[in-house]
């Protein structure tokens, strides 16, 4: 099969939100987010009036991505609660992942059961904005969803690939495409003039140590991407569980009581999580 031209793929990511595939809620977010000025009360505003973004976003709010003691039961809350980074990755999370469950099945636990470890990994190593690196595992694989709707044929080839071959799907991308779902989904967050840290960890989510403005927050995705496919949650396009580079693992001063820790909160924030559907 021959490879797409990266000039072409590029322009077609970059305006996404042009194409029938992408549904009004997503349309929606996409227009908030497009005003740099957007203030914490337009976004509340923004939730609020749309009963069905409201739903999804208390749910979201409620689950184990982000443990929150008690339940929060008001879109203010949850706004004054997680932020503006944060809640513009919500936004985009709830409405892209409505294409990822339709589009690859497992993407969603994927991503649901990554964004649920970074969180861990995040309060045990004491990062003050553990929800950020949350968000940053909950949308890691976010260019695959634009390639298995864009390039359908492409993609599916580069699955069977990485079947037939035993590699993990971003060598296979990069074999059919020669790009992979991390460069794709650098453009599409870049175009959404999404937070720089968010950028470059979706960015380097596969090669932390290239990350040089959020190594750490970048270096937990990597790992939590790791972790939760050797918990066999979910499907990230491959059957793989990539060797892990001690390197990245070190960095995180992390011990084996800790890891012991995150995989014990993990599988019983997975079990509560198997609620979370988005409808």
């Amino acid at each position: 099969m021959n490879k797409l031209d990266t000039k072409l793929m590029r322009h077609k990511v970059e305006n996404i939100d042009t194409l029938p595939t992408i549904p009004g809620a997503l349309k929606k977010v996409l227009k908030v987010l497009e005003n740099q000025k957007v203030s914490l009360n337009e976004i509340g505003n923004f939730i609020s009036n749309d009963p069905v973004l409201t739903t999804k976003v208390l749910k979201m709010v409620n689950s184990p991505i982000y443990g929150f003691p008690g339940r929060i039961s008001s879109v203010s809350q949850a706004v004054i609660l997680l932020g503006l980074n944060v809640l513009k990755g919500l936004l985009l999370g709830v409405s892209v992942f409505e294409l990822m469950q339709r589009s690859m099945v497992g993407l969603w636990e994927h991503s649901l059961g990554c964004s649920i470890v970074a969180r861990l990994i995040a309060k045990k190593i004491g990062l003050k904005e553990p929800e950020e690196v949350s968000i940053a595992g909950l949308l890691h694989d976010i260019g695959k969803v634009v390639m298995i709707l864009q390039f359908q044929e492409h993609y599916e080839y580069a699955m069977k690939q990485a079947e037939d071959k035993d590699i993990i799907i971003s060598a296979a991308e990069e074999d059919v495409f020669a790009v992979t779902h991390a460069d794709v989904g650098t453009w599409m967050t870049q175009k959404w003039r999404f937070p720089g840290n968010l950028i470059e960890a979706i960015r380097y989510h596969h090669k932390p140590h290239l990350s040089k403005s959020v190594p750490i927050e970048t270096a937990i995705v990597y790992i939590s991407d790791i972790l939760i496919r050797a918990r066999g949650f979910g499907f990230a396009g491959d059957n793989m569980v990539p060797i892990m580079n001690p390197a990245i693992w070190e960095s995180l001063n992390m011990t084996e009581s800790d890891l012991k820790d995150i995989f014990k909160e993990m599988d019983d924030s997975i079990e509560d999580a198997g609620v979370l559907v988005l409808e």
